[in-house]
């Protein structure tokens, strides 16, 4: 079996071949007549045309020689079988076809339809010319990219070769096109917001630091848009959006990649209670475009979206499926205990939220299958939230779980400029005491606040495990077209 150099160096014969017969295999202008999903859809009507039809392509499936000579035409819309066949074509071009031609070129042709004795539609081919000479071959068809890095790696290859990733990627843009529409309806107003800030807020994670040389300044790469999408709120914009890319410098699991897209919007005179009901409407609005009679299967599992989403509390969920009786007052040394038994390791110094925090996303929140809002978190979890009325040690917000993937976190958000002050001084101690995920003290957002922020409900969904549990995948980077990989060494 030949190697990859030998072949390419094969190919490389055939591009010089070209060459010396005057012939560009690179040239910039293309003469189109249809798509070739066109082309079926109006088959009836082309077989009938006079006029040479013009297509592109690229050859998969070469079949035949001499006489006949039959390959695929692929060109990203659909598929099409052509014919280069002697005596309907100049001698000179079916040699050179022969001589020249390999699996992953891309070809113009132009001829007439006609369908085969075995009922396949056909271009039977009149003239051709090369459109680009391609000196890699192409994976094998049948067994494709099998190594799972691989397929991230060459991802235009995967899905070149993989209908099922291309279908895939198909419905994440279109899903995106759908959230768009819902929140245009609704009177938000999409905006854009700086990727590089001074300081990395609006999120407990761990930022991407770079530097302005001109400027002689560090910068962050935005971990999220949530405070400047709220100083919209206070320069009078009543409801905004942004789709945007996020990045964290964070590990790499099957529901985390570095660079990730979020979706957040932010309600004036709204709260976490309204925006609760308005993201429900908008998940079962796109669960009735994209799902299968108001469900989607994920794992393995029938989710059913017809019924009104449960609501449990955060606590709650630790006296159902932790067993722990009372969360509310378990010391820290006593959930240390409990988190070993679940074989998590607890870093040195953690404080009882943070160990709460690791038992529910190892045991609690793999068992919300069905759609739940988990509400009633700690404050401290949150400090851009606003407290509740009725108990100030609790956050008014919730988070959306559907097939154990976390999609959705909201809440009002915090508009007393002397309290989100103190939280953020309260982060800054966390962190001189050894804590290493904190907010920053953003003295420009309280200032921004100072002149009066109205009372407001915000929004962050994951678009990227969004588009997990729409296509029933269970790791983020087979949804995400370029993923965050380790160099090769």
């Amino acid at each position: 079996m030949a190697s990859i150099d030998e072949l390419r160096a094969e190919r490389l014969r055939k591009l010089a071949e070209l060459r010396s017969a005057k012939v560009d295999p690179y040239p910039a202008k293309v003469t189109l007549d249809y798509s070739l999903e066109e082309v079926r859809r109006y088959a009836t009507k082309l077989k009938k045309r006079r006029a040479p039809l013009s297509l592109v392509g690229r050859v998969l499936g070469l079949r035949g020689q001499g006489k006949l000579n039959f390959f695929d035409l692929h060109d990203g819309t659909g598929k099409l079988q052509a014919l280069l066949k002697q005596g309907e074509v100049a001698d000179e071009l079916l040699t050179r076809f022969e001589t020249t031609v390999d699996r992953g070129d891309f070809v113009a042709v132009s001829g007439s339809l006609f369908v085969t004795k075995s009922n396949e539609l056909t271009l039977l081919v009149k003239d051709w010319q090369m459109l680009s000479k391609s000196l890699r071959p192409l994976p094998d068809k049948w067994h494709g990219l099998t190594d799972v890095e691989e397929r991230f790696r060459h991802r235009y290859l995967d899905a070149f070769l993989n209908e099922t990733v291309r279908t895939r990627f198909a419905l994440r843009s279109k899903l995106l096109n759908a959230i768009r529409a819902y929140l245009d309806d609704a009177g938000y107003l999409e905006v854009e917001t700086p990727m590089l800030q001074p300081l990395a807020g609006g999120a407990t994670a761990t930022p991407f630091k770079t530097h302005h040389a001109a400027l002689d300044t560090p910068l962050y790469l935005r971990i999220s848009p949530e405070l400047y999408l709220k100083e919209m709120l206070i320069a009078g914009f009543p409801k905004v959006y942004e789709l945007s890319r996020c990045f964290r410098n964070e590990g790499i699991d099957v529901t985390h990649n570095p660079e990730f897209t979020m979706l957040e919007f932010y309600e004036a005179y709204s709260d976490a209670t309204k925006q609760r009901q308005f993201v429900e409407k908008l998940i079962k609005t796109l669960v009735k475009k994209f799902g299968s009679k108001m469900s989607l299967t994920y794992s393995g599992e029938k989710i059913d979206f017809k019924t009104d989403f449960r609501v449990v509390t955060y606590y709650d969920l630790f006296k159902r499926y932790a067993l722990i009786a009372d969360p509310t007052s378990a010391t820290a040394k006593e959930l240390s205990i409990k988190a070993a038994q679940f074989g998590l390791t607890v870093p040195p110094g953690a404080t009882r939220e943070k160990i709460l925090d690791l038992i529910y996303k190892k045991v609690c929140r793999p068992k919300l299958t069905q759609p739940t809002f988990v509400v009633d978190y700690p404050k401290a979890y949150l400090p851009l939230a606003k407290a509740k009325s009725d108990n100030p040690d609790l956050a008014d917000a919730f988070q959306l779980v559907i097939g154990g993937l976390e999609l959705v976190k909201a809440f009002s958000e915090l508009n007393d400029p002397v309290e989100q002050e103190a939280r953020f001084e309260a982060e800054e101690k966390s962190k001189q005491a050894g804590e290493t995920e904190t907010q920053p003290l953003d003295r420009e957002y309280v200032e921004a606040m100072e002149h009066g922020l109205p009372p407001a409900g915000g929004v962050g969904i994951g678009i990227d495990r969004l588009a997990m549990l729409f296509t029933d995948t269970v790791n983020i980077r087979e949804v995400i077209f370029f993923p965050t990989l380790k160099p090769k060494s």
